[in-house]
């Protein structure tokens, strides 16, 4: 079947969609998630043969990964989409004009979505999930990477929607070919948003290209900056937490910015580091530091390409600042606006970071780990917008749905 035939399908699928009730809506979302429970062992399976093309050391091998726990985690993440209010039908404002005329503003569906991902096969399911319960049909197109994988994710939807009576065209997976890529991105009027997931590469290709319109996720470098008031256990936590919880995801810590007034402390916040080999690049003053009390083997100095780079890796930049505006000057001219941290006890250096610093998600003594839709009671996430349009942050339900005016009268007619 030609592209363009799978995009009438889904436009199709997407009217179809619209006329179900948010009730059935949530019992056939658990319904796939209990299908995926039963079909575990083939997404295995099919995972088992993506990894196997995949070297080890390809800091996207993490992100590829499914194991038993991933798949319950991702058949959780589905109920909790599931047990979520409907973000559909919501009244956003009304107004009573003087003639008697009443507008209403009103969320609505999209209509059809199309989301573009690398080594990601959870985003299959995530996308698929948060898309039907916004009431919109999904176009996805992943990675060759996670090619079985996601092949074998979508069968499973597509078959427990036949099984129910549905039109199994609410969800469509592309070739995985450039070809698709290029008919997907200049899809107008079949697809009618389209929301690029991975690397900065791919994101720039997507929102230079696409003539539909593009939600921005960004690419995630995150820094974190420890201010003099810092607590050191405090900036040790966080530092350790953010670095190495995932260091293949956008909220992994990517450059730690330390005050020149706390580089006698720096040998203590990094220690824990040593423990997962991560790689230091630091710069002149920060590798004096480190000098000596960090494996030697584990250090290096780092390089103008280091800074802003998003490492998705056991490697980090260290750089020093003069103060707090130093550091925030430094965070500005590298920041990817994805996740920014300062650890302080100092209530005003932390009010003037949260205040000045521009990024989607700004902590103050929280690792930026939890820039997740899930950590923010979304359920799910399609994504972190690094834009300021539309959606910016994690995008839950609310964000992948629009509005449209309902106006009613009683015969007003206007000269």
């Amino acid at each position: 079947m030609s592209i363009t035939s799978l995009l009438q399908h889904s436009r199709r699928a997407s009217r179809q969609l619209a006329l179900r009730s948010p009730q059935e809506i949530d019992d056939m979302l658990l319904r796939v998630a209990a299908s995926i429970e039963r079909n575990a062992s083939a997404l295995l399976e099919a995972n088992l043969s993506d990894m196997s093309r995949m070297e080890p050391a390809d800091p996207r091998a993490d992100r590829l990964l499914l194991t038993e726990q991933r798949i319950a985690d991702i058949v959780r993440d589905m109920r909790a989409v599931a047990a979520l209010p409907s973000p559909l039908g919501r009244e956003l404002s009304s107004v009573t004009r003087p003639n008697g005329m009443v507008i209403r503003k009103v969320s609505v569906p999209f209509g059809v979505i199309g989301v573009i991902y690398e080594a990601r096969p959870n985003v299959t399911f995530d996308v698929f999930a948060l898309c039907a319960k916004a009431g919109s049909a999904t176009v996805l197109k992943g990675g060759h990477e996670a090619a079985d994988t996601n092949s074998a994710a979508v069968d499973i939807i597509r078959r427990e929607l036949e099984a129910m009576g549905w039109d199994p065209d609410i969800v469509t997976l592309l070739p995985n070919d450039r070809q698709a890529t290029a008919e997907m991105l200049g899809a107008v009027g079949m697809i009618d948003v389209v929301i690029p997931r991975g690397s900065r590469r791919l994101i720039d290709f997507v929102r230079d290209t696409a003539a539909v319109p593009v939600i921005e996720t960004g690419a995630g470098v995150c820094h974190t900056y420890v201010h003099s008031s810092a607590m050191l256990e405090k900036a040790r936590d966080i530092v350790f937490n953010a670095k190495t919880r995932r260091v293949s995801v956008c909220n992994a810590l990517d450059t730690l910015v330390v005050d020149s007034s706390r580089l006698a402390d720096l040998p203590a916040i990094c220690a824990p580091l040593a423990e997962k080999n991560v790689e230091i690049h630091a710069d002149h003053r920060a590798l004096e530091a480190l000098a000596g009390a960090y494996p030697v083997g584990l250090l290096r100095e780092a390089s103008q390409e280091d800074m802003g780079c998003e490492w998705m890796d056991y490697k980090m930049t260290v750089v020093t600042a003069d103060g707090l505006r130093d550091a925030i000057d430094f965070i500005d001219a590298h920041t990817s606006r994805h996740s920014e941290c300062i650890v302080a006890e100092d209530e005003a250096a932390v009010a003037a970071f949260l205040r000045e610093v521009d990024a989607a998600c700004v902590y103050a003594n929280v690792s930026t780990a939890f820039t997740d839709g899930g950590q923010f009671g979304f359920g799910a996430e399609i994504g972190i917008s690094t834009q300021k349009l539309h959606a910016r942050g994690p995008m839950g339900l609310p964000e992948i749905t629009t509005y449209k005016y309902l106006v009613t009268g009683d015969g007003q007619t206007r000269w």
